[in-house]
């Protein structure tokens, strides 16, 4: 009967509760927790911890995240390990802030847990507000964590100018949506101009609302005294206040010449310098501007003059057309069409339009002057060979020198022939350049066949490929009889290697007798 009453005990408290319950203790308190005869219910522990019901309820903060919905609270939360247990634990360094619903970004990101969960900003109505022992109870709104920088003169909601990577600049604000867009020069001005930096309540304060604007003279000191009103901008402009609006408001269409593309744009004193009243002469350009091409183009008086080429809309580009351009005695085509003026017309620092040459080397170095006879490039005429379409692409007739091109040769580059390269350079050969195929060739054979200290390749060469068709072994002084036909030529004709390389030994010095290759045994 002594050992029953402590084996009831066992079965109904399996170990003391743990300090934040201690006052739970006791058999009495057992249905504060628990229901007779089943397990603790989440009903129980949120009758206890209402804060955490609250959210709950308005499906906010961690507790009413995915990860914790539908579970039991004693499966985080167990009790009866011993007053010491921690209840409450979690990784803090790998936790997701995202299911509480206030995502951690920019600045937030970089804190630390304790600088925002402290006690002072824990709210009114936390069960755990005295000890500070809680994650719960912080609000997220900003000003439930900062102050109030602008003190109640602005609205609430800091992240319609804010971001959370810096308080300042305020990289949100857009000024243009203001009651007053910045225009002009009001977009260049330091916004402590117009917004004051001040001390409010022994607290820095800078004045953002309620700023005054209605006239410019809010801002601006009035230089005409009053004289003409306070509109300021029936006669000036944001973009400049030595801009006069009142100018361009004067219709110039009702005098003799109307105002037309730059001339728009031209102050008024450029062209009235002693008054308005005054006539100007305007009928050529030539009345204000001076000749920037020297007389090249000077016309008679009453005649069109830069307007043929120009516009009042701006200088350039010129009008002058390449249909215009067709008409005088150089007509543009091929790649000239794609060339620009100046490389034709500004060869100095002065434009030049008149007696600048016709012919290709009035513009282009002729590099074949001394290397390529008159007979084929008479009077220095580039398009005996070269078009001005492509100029890599060659227009010549090989047939009319006396070196035609036949087969490999009709495929091949001309600079392949033509352009060869020595210590001093890059030279080109043209006139007095030999037919001979070692002129381009180097002689495989080693001079073998030489006769009179030429090579004639086309012997047994044709120039459609280096195949030995024309060998003709019957022409040579040993006629192939009999089995000698079946031999490799290699067997007779072996490669020989010497200093300079190898080759094959086709002409035989000795004699063609039967024992120069075969032995009598």
């Amino acid at each position: 009967m002594i050992a029953f009453p402590a084996l009831v005990f066992a079965q109904l408290s399996p170990g003391d509760l743990t300090k934040a319950h201690e006052h739970l203790e006791g058999l009495s308190n057992c249905t504060k927790c628990h229901v007779l005869g089943e397990k603790v219910t989440n009903e129980k522990c949120l009758d206890c911890h209402t804060e955490i019901q609250h959210l709950i309820k308005g499906d906010r903060g961690y507790h009413a995240s995915e990860e914790v919905e539908g579970k039991d609270c004693f499966a985080c939360h167990s009790e009866h390990h011993g007053q010491k247990f921690e209840m409450v634990r979690f990784d803090q360094e790998n936790f997701n802030h995202e299911l509480t619903g206030f995502r951690l970004a920019g600045k937030h990101r970089e804190i630390k847990c304790e600088d925002c969960h402290k006690q002072e900003l824990i709210q009114q109505g936390t069960s755990q507000k005295k000890d500070g022992n809680t994650f719960l109870g912080l609000g997220t709104k900003c000003l439930d964590c900062h102050k109030d920088y602008h003190q109640q003169t602005l609205d609430e909601n800091c992240l319609s100018c804010h971001n959370q990577d810096a308080f300042v600049p305020a990289a949100k604000f857009e000024h243009q949506k203001t009651d007053f867009p910045l225009k002009g020069k009001h977009q260049k001005v330091d916004c402590e101009k117009c917004h004051q930096k001040e001390e409010r309540e022994g607290v820095a304060f800078q004045k953002f609302a309620n700023v005054e604007f209605a006239n410019c003279t809010a801002c601006h000191e009035d230089v005409h005294e009053n004289k003409f009103g306070q509109n300021c901008v029936q006669c000036h402009s944001e973009e400049s206040f030595h801009e006069i609006a009142n100018r361009s408001n004067f219709d110039h269409r009702k005098t003799g010449y109307p105002l037309k593309g730059k001339h728009q744009k031209v102050d008024c004193n450029k062209c009235h310098k002693q008054n308005y009243t005054d006539p100007i002469a305007h009928n050529q350009c030539k009345s204000c501007h001076s000749d920037y091409h020297k007389g090249q183009f000077t016309l008679e008086e009453g005649q069109a003059d830069c307007d043929e080429c120009h516009s009042v809309n701006r200088f350039t580009p010129s009008l002058f057309s390449i249909e215009k351009h067709n008409q005088t005695k150089f007509k543009l085509a091929g790649a000239h069409l794609a060339t620009p003026c100046f490389m034709c017309h500004k060869k100095t620092e002065e434009w030049e339009f008149r007696k600048i040459g016709s012919t290709c080397v009035d513009c282009h170095e002729n590099i074949h002057e001394g290397h390529i006879s008159e007979k084929y490039m008479p009077v220095q005429q580039c398009n005996s060979c070269h078009n001005v379409t492509n100029w890599g692409k060659i227009n010549f007739d090989h047939r009319n020198t006396n070196f035609e091109l036949i087969g490999k040769h009709a495929q091949t580059a001309c600079r392949d022939c033509h352009f060869k390269a020595d210590a001093t350079g890059r030279k080109q050969y043209f006139a007095g350049l030999s037919t001979q195929c070692e002129t381009c060739h180097s002689d495989v054979h080693r001079g073998q066949f030489n006769e009179k200290e030429e090579t004639k390749c086309e012997r047994c060469h044709l120039f459609d490929d280096w195949k030995a068709e024309r060998f003709d072994h019957d022409r040579t002084q040993f006629v192939l009889e009999g089995a000698h036909q079946k031999v490799d030529c290699q067997k007779c004709h072996p490669p020989v290697t010497d200093p300079s390389g190898t080759y094959i030994q086709y002409e035989f010095k000795k004699d063609i007798k039967c024992a120069s290759c075969h032995s009598s045994s």
